[in-house]
């Protein structure tokens, strides 16, 4: 609710009829909740979209930049890079099923999730399993100096946290969920 009340103090000047502002408020709160309700109806068929192609939808993102909506999906493949034939693939299969469950003109962006893409989501560590990683924590471990360190993803458990191979010293470690600050794809 923050967040609408700078939206509105910023376009409404004290001069306008709070009638007026109501509306606008009431249209915000509107585009907001059909924003989810659009992610929440497209997912699954996005999802067994991708799964045809043998990829894994990351990310869907659908949202409002310069008065215009974007749909951003970021797909991966455990077995191998993904491809600019990939994407379209997925863009033409997805195309028409889209067009009628999306009410307002929008444009699709399909792609891979990039070199060094910050993870997003605790679902990310689990499908980037093996690969290697920056990992920034909010603490030191115990017995540790450094807050910021590279290593490869062994595994991920909602309750244990993150196992990491650190390649420093060549020591593997267990990173609690909640001292995570930041992890993103680490190319040498």
């Amino acid at each position: 609710m923050i967040d609408i009340l700078c939206i509105i103090k910023r376009k409404f000047s004290k001069r306008t009829d709070l009638s007026v502002l109501f509306c606008q408020l009431g249209d915000i709160m509107k585009q907001e909740l059909n924003r989810h309700e659009i992610i929440e109806k497209i997912t699954p068929i996005i999802e067994n979209t991708a799964m045809r192609y043998d990829l894994v939808p990351i990310e869907i993102d659908f949202a409002k930049e310069n008065h215009r909506w974007f749909l951003r999906i970021y797909l991966y493949s455990h077995t191998r890079p993904i491809t600019l034939e990939d994407c379209e693939k997925v863009t033409r299969s997805l195309n028409d099923f889209l067009d009628e469950l999306i009410p307002m003109k929008y444009y699709l962006e399909v792609s891979s999730p990039g070199l060094e893409r910050k993870f997003k989501s605790d679902k990310e560590f689990e499908i980037f399993k093996g690969e290697r990683i920056s990992i920034k924590l909010k603490e030191p471990l115990e017995d540790e100096t450094e807050r910021i360190f590279k290593g490869e993803i062994i595994n991920w458990s909602e309750t244990e946290g993150l196992t990491l191979f650190r390649f420093d010293d060549a020591k593997e470690l267990i990173i609690p969920k909640a001292n995570i600050q930041s992890a993103k794809l680490y190319v040498d």
